[in-house]
């Protein structure tokens, strides 16, 4: 064998990888010391990388899309109320939130007289405070507590005298929707979509690229969570009861974002599109539609202002409340378009089971990778221009673009690179897409995502127990996790702990598919509840 035909063939590390990924196992472990506080022992482990994308993992990136499929059939066509009612608050939590009251009036009195000797210790009482007030098991956020100085001034929440009206209800508690003919509870699917910039060719691409209006679509793209909630909050007041949501967000081919969401309760497609017709955001932000410094000319930091100046003139560059304090029109309006797709769904169907297949398909993708899957020339070059437009497209008031525009953003320090951000939505992978891929509401099934995955091995833990194959309690055992140390002479190589990894693999499943054989012989006859044996994937 020659040499040449010894490099074409496989390295052992690639031929393990295959078989991880073959078996279900995670090809990217990270290695974790473990001590059993009880009795003493050390082991070194390797615990998944839980990546959500499967160019990383494809066993992880599996295994969290099947748990986000579990979570939304769990809560779409739930026909209880999934969370109960609040705990009355307790004697504690009321005297903690009493005391911060009074710790907000000595700041706001200090605020007053200039006393600054006693502003710092307040603002640090104000943040003991909270930790406390958190501590005792009170949820949400209380108001903060803002730096003296000048604050933006409060926008007038009056609609616009070009919007539709809306009908308002008072928002009832429940989160269930109404039952038809005494035993159909159906549920809603809706896809909402961003209006469109220009026409485009059948692959997504502009027909005209220098009429396409990539500015608009840049920021609708940034504000398009904020957009959302604006929908929720709308159509709740329109339809008059908490509805629940899961969604996912994802580009269309002309790379504009889009939602498919499950909703729980039946609502006429009528209503979806009158709030749909009647919701928008209004962004006042400072104007940023020229831009006042670029490439070799960039403010600098001036110790002295503790800010940024201009570098010619070392006039200090317009703060942000003064920026925003002089608007007298939002600097951007989104809106969604006219393309809105609602659908009623019945629970147990086929039907329902395809959608939340639909709703989950893409979630181990990134944004890029589902552009460019087919991308043409025409559409590559459409998403360079869009993600020039959001490398100039300021995506939080914290954003160091607004540097560019000749604004000091909030928070700005000497550390701050003008024009450079690290902000989510001036990635190429998420292309304008700040948020989540993953829209839950707060009750639609009343459990996190670490929980419905407990639940998922709680349901295997007690099959095998039925069966007779026990299996250790961990809960009760006493672990200190740490991270490995570099250049231990205990730690596996990588191979090694794959191959561990798949042999455990391969003896768990034995051990469920000998669960399944025995409890198909103890169980008694009736309905045929096999298909729960997904869950132990």
């Amino acid at each position: 064998m020659t040499s040449a035909e010894r490099a074409r063939m496989p390295l052992s590390l690639d031929v393990v990888k295959a078989a991880a990924e073959q078996h279900g196992v995670c090809t990217r472990p990270v290695l974790r010391e473990v001590v059993d506080l009880d009795s003493g022992e050390v082991r070194i482990v390797g615990i998944r990388c839980n990546s959500t994308q499967a160019s990383k993992c494809p066993a992880c990136a599996e295994r969290n899309r099947r748990s986000r499929m579990a979570q939304c059939r769990e809560g779409w066509h739930l026909d209880h109320e999934p969370v109960a009612e609040r705990h009355a608050p307790t004697a504690d939590q009321v005297e903690l939130v009493t005391y911060r009251a009074d710790l907000i009036a000595e700041y706001r009195r200090a605020v007053a007289e200039g006393a600054e000797d006693q502003i710092e210790d307040l603002r640090e009482g104000i943040r003991e405070a909270d930790t406390d007030i958190k501590r005792e098991g009170v949820r949400g956020n209380l108001p903060a507590v803002e730096r003296p100085g000048k604050t933006a001034p409060q926008r007038s929440t009056r609609r616009r005298q070009d919007a539709p009206n809306l009908p308002r209800r008072k928002v009832a508690k429940r989160t269930v929707g109404r039952e038809f003919a005494g035993k159909y509870r159906p549920s809603t699917f809706v896809t909402l979509t961003l209006d469109t910039y220009g026409k485009v060719t059948s692959d997504g691409a502009p027909v005209d690229p220098d009429s396409y209006d990539y500015r608009r679509a840049a920021r609708d793209a940034v504000h398009f969570a904020s957009l959302v909630d604006r929908w929720w909050q709308n159509l709740r007041r329109v339809v008059g009861f908490d509805a629940q949501y899961f969604g996912t967000v994802e580009p269309q081919r002309r790379i504009t974002p889009h939602a498919h969401f499950a909703v729980r309760g039946s609502i006429p497609h009528k209503v979806i599109r009158q709030v749909t017709a009647a919701t928008y955001l209004q962004v006042w932000w400072p104007d940023h539609d020229h831009l006042k410094y670029g490439g070799g000319r960039l403010p600098v930091w001036d110790m002295r202002v503790k800010g940024f100046v201009d570098p010619d003139t070392q006039q200090s560059l317009t703060t942000w409340v003064d920026a925003v304090g002089e608007l007298d029109a939002p600097a951007h309006v989104a809106e969604f378009g006219r393309q809105v797709h609602s659908k009623g769904i019945l629970g147990g169907t086929e039907e329902s089971g395809r959608h939340i297949g639909y709703l989950t398909k893409y979630l181990t993708k990134s944004i890029t990778e589902v552009v460019e899957s087919n991308a043409s020339p025409r559409l590559a070059d459409h998403a360079d221009r869009l993600a020039a437009e959001l490398a100039v497209t300021p995506c939080s008031e914290r954003c160091a673009v607004w540097l560019l525009y000749g604004v000091q953003p909030k928070g700005v320090t000497s550390k701050t690179t003008p024009g450079h951000c690290k902000g989510k939505a001036h990635r190429r992978d998420t292309l304008g897409l700040p948020g989540r891929r993953v829209l839950v509401s707060r009750r639609w099934s009343g459990k996190t995502l670490a929980e419905h995955k407990s639940d998922r091995a709680a349901f295997v833990r007690e099959a095998l127990a039925a069966a007779g194959i026990a299996k250790p309690d961990t809960d009760r055992t006493r672990l200190q996790w740490g991270p490995v140390r570099p250049g231990d002479p205990h730690a596996p190589s990588r191979t090694e702990l794959l191959m561990h990894m798949i042999a455990q693999r391969l003896a768990w499943q034995a051990e469920y598919q000998q669960a399944q054989a025995a409890l198909v012989h103890l169980r008694p006859p009736g309905p045929d509840v096999s298909a729960t044996s997904s869950v132990a994937a």
